[in-house]
């Protein structure tokens, strides 16, 4: 299983930007999807997540400006970032939850992307 993010880059402040992550292989199903967020000398954030029924969650500082949405057939998750603020640059990870059949057994395991930066000048 591999996960290959894309969209990153440099934007102004009030700006926009998509994120995309894609999930390649054999697997069974894709459970929870998600974007974390690490800005240089702090730790890693969740910034949101939406399950395989399509409910959402963002962390406070992003509700109303991003949304996170997927596409099963494509087996994709997108990160829709508008008015976006210098606070919100960091290297952004997606993170996914998957069914794999191994030796007789479901099991779920956790996949993550290699990060994509987001860089929003002021």
């Amino acid at each position: 299983v591999q996960l290959q993010a894309s969209g990153g880059g440099l934007v102004q402040a009030g700006g926009s930007m998509r994120l995309s992550c894609t999930v390649s292989g054999i697997f069974s199903s894709i459970g929870v999807m998600g974007w974390h967020r690490q800005a240089p000398g702090k730790q890693r954030d969740l910034v949101a997540t939406v399950t395989g029924g399509g409910s959402r969650n963002y962390t406070d500082s992003v509700k109303g400006r991003f949304t996170i949405y997927r596409d099963s057939a494509k087996n994709t998750v997108y990160l829709q970032m508008n008015d976006l603020k210098p606070e919100d640059t960091a290297v952004y990870v997606c993170n996914v939850v998957i069914s794999v059949y191994e030796g007789g057994w479901y099991r779920s395991k956790d996949y993550w992307g290699q990060g994509t930066q987001v860089t929003v000048s002021s």
